[in-house]
């Protein structure tokens, strides 16, 4: 496989007709690198070879037809995302249909407008760099939560399990599945304060004295202020509100703010449940994993002293879900304690 190429995005034209490839060539040639196909055979071996940005595809083809091909790459993993537009002299709308339900993201009707053309490919393109964008983001928050665990006596499935827990638990309070997803990509950020938290601390095997815990709970603010004030919306705003919102409390006594009942958002307060009932029935260097049954009873105990009883309820309701994630996510080194 040759790999990105540096420069104009790469494309791949399949169409049985020369005039018509002649005709794409010359009104995208300008723009982009074009690698060009007259059969679905040798479009699907250039694409999975080339990993083109994008592909124009004609649908009435001799032997494999568009929608065969669109079907075959969409089945594969390293062409799945590709984005595929047809290009087609079909106008019918149960061809647009068979099209799209095939994969497609967009449909251009023969005869070919240039104008048309080249509009179509610059927005699916510019759609693919979004996403892209996004990819990259939702990367860098994940390892920044999976360098706190990995600098306290944590794993990186904690934060794994933890997230999905919030996801889970976001959707039995309400949240609709946008905000869920939000919540579930930010939700590994919860303790990246623990970064600026001394070794001496973070990782002393016995209790911490008073001096230390002080210390300790600078983490809820010192991850506020890695992730910054600056974000005003959108997944890093609720990365950071979970981050200095996690350690609060019920009944007012957690930390850093000392909120108290519905004062604390409820990103915050789902986090919180589930962060805990991990950490309960995780096994660690300085304790042994907590069965289900004790952990769930020690989050019965704290219902409307530390937890929200509500969201305590709904996440002993889930309880099938959560085990199917604690299984799933399981350390390698130990199995789940019985349930």
């Amino acid at each position: 496989m040759s790999g990105p190429r540096p420069g104009k995005p790469l494309l791949l034209v399949v169409d049985d007709e020369a005039a018509n490839l002649q005709l794409l060539r010359h009104i995208l040639q300008d723009d982009y690198t074009l690698l060009f196909a007259k059969d679905g055979a040798r479009a699907l071996a250039l694409a999975r070879q080339e990993r083109p940005a994008l592909i124009l595809l004609d649908v009435m083809m001799p032997g494999m037809s568009g929608h065969d091909v669109c079907r075959r790459l969409k089945a594969e993993a390293p062409t799945a995302a590709i984005p595929v537009i047809f290009v087609t002299a079909l106008n019918d709308m149960r061809d647009e249909l068979s099209g799209f339900e095939a994969g497609a993201v967009d449909y251009i009707s023969k005869p070919l407008s240039p104008a048309i053309v080249r509009a179509r490919v610059r927005t699916h393109l510019s759609l693919v760099r979004i996403e892209e964008l996004t990819q990259t983001r939702l990367q860098i928050i994940q390892r920044l939560g999976l360098a706190a665990e990995y600098k306290d006596n944590e794993t990186g499935l904690h934060v794994i399990r933890m997230s999905h827990y919030a996801r889970l638990l976001g959707v039995a309070a309400g949240m609709d599945a946008a905000a869920a997803d939000d919540l579930l990509h930010a939700a590994p950020m919860h303790d990246v304060g623990k970064i600026g938290i001394p070794d001496r601390i973070l990782q002393k095997p016995g209790k911490l004295d008073a001096d230390e815990w002080a210390v300790m709970r600078t983490h809820a603010r010192i991850g506020g202020d890695i992730i910054g004030e600056q974000a005003q919306g959108g997944m890093l705003a609720l990365a950071r509100e979970i981050a200095l919102s996690h350690h609060e409390k019920w009944d007012g006594s957690g930390y850093p703010r000392g909120l108290a009942g519905e004062a604390i958002p409820l990103a915050g307060r789902i986090v919180a449940v589930a962060d805990v009932f991990d950490a309960l029935t995780s096994a660690r260097p300085y304790k042994r994993a907590w069965p289900v049954p004790d952990a769930v009873a020690w989050l019965r105990e704290q219902q409307g002293s530390h937890f929200d009883a509500r969201l305590v309820d709904l996440f002993v309701r889930e309880m099938p879900a959560i085990e199917a994630i604690r299984v799933r996510w399981a350390e390698q080194e130990e199995k789940p304690a019985a349930a």
